[in-house]
């Protein structure tokens, strides 16, 4: 697919340096450069600034608000690379989940719609912390970039601080890259699951469902977790039977893109259908049903009266705008 790296948080501009990452002197240097600065997040939300929240608000690396010695995970800063669309500016990530902020409503934290905003009393009035999923959709390429890998990265420190072989707390090494243990010596790295999702069609419909518990009137494309052992194409044919009973023969690559909620790489596949009769199973899904070109086209623009589709940003989104518009060459 011509467009595949269109997709939001598809990679624009950060040079993600790893041959610097075992250097500890050189990523000491490069984060006490006057251009250095840091993209920060409170429990996964990225700080953003601006009206409209459509851009991360980098902090210097001694902004007052960033403690020296931080007291949540990471333990230290993790370098994410140098910026080329800013002269190769250094970017790091810094977590401060550790700071309670006053009348927070954390029963909205993870939900996949968090409204929330939280503002913290050393910077300014419209800077605050956002749901990345919320905002995906407005940030430039740069800043999705910037901030999808910030959010995989601290999200997965602050759920693996213990080694899975001996169970001893782990250290950061390789300037955020790694976890060693020190106890057995085993090491650690960040954990990416890959998702199938599929753009099922048949003819000119395609196949939408929903899980439980969503929005009400949310459709999307059928998705589920490769398991050990199995090709992307058993995954998207074993998946699509399961949830729906629907047959499929051919599949194709389409596209993919990260999506840290919480650790999973989206592998968008195009399937084609060889029968249209749908079965669900309840257990995975909630409702299933084809949808014609003309319908879809209708509920992208906000204007169909019982789907409501995958919201702006997703991959969901991108690959049935690009089938609507008959652009998935």
């Amino acid at each position: 697919m011509r467009m595949a790296e269109q997709v939001t948080f598809a990679g624009v501009g950060l040079d993600r340096a790893a041959q610097l990452r075992g250097d500890g002197g050189e990523i000491a240097r490069l984060a006490a450069r006057e251009d250095a600065a840091c993209v920060v997040l409170w429990r996964g939300k990225p700080l953003v600034k601006g009206t409209n929240r459509d851009a991360l608000a980098l902090l210097p690396m001694t902004h007052p608000m960033l403690p020296d010695e931080p007291l949540g995970h990471p333990e230290e800063p993790i370098f994410l690379g140098l910026d080329t669309r800013a002269g190769g500016a250094p970017r790091f990530a810094r977590d401060i989940s550790f700071w309670n902020p006053e009348g927070a409503d954390t029963a909205a934290l993870g939900r996949m719609f968090d409204p929330t905003e939280q503002h913290h009393p050393k910077l300014p009035e419209d800077h605050v912390f956002a749901d990345l999923r919320q905002l995906m959709a407005r940030l430039s390429a740069r800043h999705a970039e910037l901030a999808v890998t910030a959010k995989g990265l601290t999200e997965w420190h602050a759920t693996h601080r213990f080694c899975a072989r001996c169970g001893q707390a782990s250290r950061v090494a390789m300037a955020g890259w790694q976890r060693m243990c020190p106890s057995c010596g085993a090491p650690h790295f960040p954990r990416t699951d890959p998702v199938v999702i599929m753009l099922v069609t048949h003819g000119d419909s395609v196949l939408m469902g929903r899980s439980p518990g969503w929005p009400e009137g949310m459709y999307s494309l059928l998705a589920g977790f490769v398991e050990p052992g199995e090709t992307i194409e058993a995954a998207v044919r074993r998946e699509v039977l399961e949830e729906t009973g629907v047959p499929v023969g051919r599949v194709g690559y389409l596209a993919s893109q990260p999506w840290p909620f919480p650790a999973s790489l989206m592998i968008g596949c195009r399937a084609e259908a060889l029968a249209t009769g749908i079965r669900i199973d309840p257990v995975e899904i909630e409702d299933a049903f084809w949808v014609g070109r003309s319908d879809m086209l209708a509920a992208l623009a906000g204007a169909h009266p019982r789907i409501r589709p995958a919201r702006r940003g997703s991959i969901a989104h991108f690959l049935l705008s690009n089938w609507v518009a008959d652009r998935l060459d």
